[in-house]
């Protein structure tokens, strides 16, 4: 079992910056990828960014490619999600994801989740 808590949510005009934070607990942290997913409202939810078990590789949707940075600190247990340049499309409940497979962009393929944090961003 893993248990992930995301912090670091908050409103932020758009152009802004925010620090997503995903602290883990439980089995080891360092045998899951790791991800961050979003639902934005009236959407479903979906894959934003993963980074691999040692962190030497990550992927991104193309909506935050350039924009947004995913990494990971197995001696903390921790894996954080860096936005930058923040639009008003990014308004959404972002989710911590865990998966003991590799790298996944498919919200069914994830082992645990996070309880989410909201993040809106105003024009």
């Amino acid at each position: 079992q893993v248990q992930l808590v995301e912090s670091g949510g908050g409103s932020v005009q758009a152009g802004g910056s925010l620090r997503l934070s995903c602290a883990a607990s439980g089995r080891s942290f360092s045998g899951y990828a790791m991800g961050w997913f979003r639902q934005r409202p009236g959407k479903e939810r979906e894959f934003v960014a993963t980074i691999n078990r040692n962190g030497g590789n990550t992927y991104y949707a193309d909506s935050v490619k350039g924009r947004f940075t995913i990494a990971r600190d197995n001696a903390k247990n921790v894996v954080y999600l860096q936005m930058n340049s923040l639009k008003p499309e990014d308004t959404a409940v972002y989710y911590c994801t865990a998966t003991s497979s590799s790298i996944t962009t498919t919200p069914r393929f994830v082992d645990y989740w996070g309880q989410g944090t909201q993040v809106t961003v105003s024009s």
